[in-house]
């Protein structure tokens, strides 16, 4: 369907050597988009490329730290060198750090905050100059379930996905005129690294979780790939501004 064809685009995915970013890099392949993958690890960053070329696509990897603007323009640079110009940025990298909300230190809350918050910042607006010039562009933010709803024990990884969709909406009434669309996805509990240290902490999470939601199921990488897809894709040339749970019906809810 030419709607979600991307043969011919060229996507940069930060934190896409694992994964939600990975899920999505591999959606986006799978696509047609050639792919570059940004991540601090080398090994994890070669992993992916290979396999993404096995998809018969264009990959590479690049080593940048986003939470610092130099490192993330020079990234955007090499991307749009390397394949040909940049049209679709998904800034998907972060962390967490689970503890009650006095327990934090300083140098927790400044860290997340960077790492959530800042580097979604920085990337949007590396990629912004690359995207005005080609007047068109798809940029793909990552929140979270709890930018709708609170967390005891990620007070501040909620504050910074609550930030991220404000931050997109706010891009994308910005940069819609320059024929930009800006857009958010809300993952739900999605089974990677991240959510399996969670499981470790608290005790009884997965049964919680799959009961709780209404697909019954906890989510995979590959389930954020259509809706990255669709928001990267011209299907969504009217869409601009939203953000998207993917989450199996978690929020939707009560029960």
């Amino acid at each position: 369907m030419e709607l979600f064809n991307l043969q011919g685009k060229t996507a940069l995915v930060t934190g896409g050597n694992g994964g939600i970013g990975l899920g999505i890099a591999r959606g986006l392949a799978q696509a047609g988009a050639d792919v570059a993958i940004a991540g601090r690890d080398e090994a994890k960053n070669a992993a992916a490329v290979a396999e993404l070329e096995r998809l018969g696509v264009r990959a590479v990897g690049l080593i940048a730290d986003v939470r610092d603007d130099v490192q993330a323009r020079e990234m955007v640079r090499q991307a749009a060198e390397r394949l040909g110009g940049l049209d679709i940025l998904v800034a998907n990298a972060g962390t967490n750090l689970r503890k009650r909300p006095e327990d934090y230190t300083p140098q927790e809350w400044h860290h997340l905050i960077d790492t959530n918050l800042t580097s979604v910042f920085a990337c949007c607006q590396a990629a912004y100059p690359a995207m005005k010039e080609r007047e068109s562009g798809k940029i793909v933010t990552i929140g979270s379930m709890t930018s709708l709803m609170g967390f005891d024990m990620a007070s501040i990884y909620a504050a910074t996905k609550g930030a991220v969709v404000q931050l997109t909406k706010s891009l994308a009434a910005a940069w819609a005129a320059d024929n930009i669309q800006v857009n958010c996805i809300l993952p739900g509990w999605i089974d990677t690294d991240l959510t399996r240290r969670a499981r470790q902490v608290l005790t009884g999470l997965e049964e919680r979780v799959a009961d709780r939601t209404p697909a019954g199921r906890w989510g995979r990488p590959e389930d954020l790939a259509g809706a990255a897809v669709f928001l990267c894709s011209p299907a969504s040339d009217f869409v601009t501004g939203t953000a998207l749970p993917v989450d199996g019906g978690f929020s939707s809810s009560l029960f």
